[in-house]
């Protein structure tokens, strides 16, 4: 999100947050995730073209996702590692830590 946009935001009453805020995660507890999408999608060799049509998203937001963007989206942060294989159990012991 570019300066502009957060001033433009909090100058109209908005609030600028993260997907960590948003979950409740410290980035400690985040990154495993990022983690796993990272390795799950290198594991099987998908290019982000096709991540991006299987969760129906933006390269952009794909790309903040990997990145660990802190603008990536809490619907991402859960659908990636479903989407390349990751198992529940697998979320769920990351977010566990």
């Amino acid at each position: 999100m570019s300066a502009a946009t957060r001033k433009h935001l909090k100058a109209t009453g908005g609030r600028v947050s993260t997907v960590a805020y948003f979950l409740g995660l410290r980035r400690e507890e985040e990154e495993p995730l990022i983690d796993a999408l990272d390795w799950e999608h290198r594991k099987k060799r998908l290019l982000q073209k096709q991540l991006t049509d299987r969760l129906e998203s933006s390269p952009s937001r794909i790309a903040k996702l990997e990145a660990g963007h802190p603008g990536a989206t809490p619907d991402l942060l859960i659908q990636a590692p479903l989407v390349v294989g990751t198992s529940r159990a697998q979320i769920a012991t990351a977010f566990a830590g």
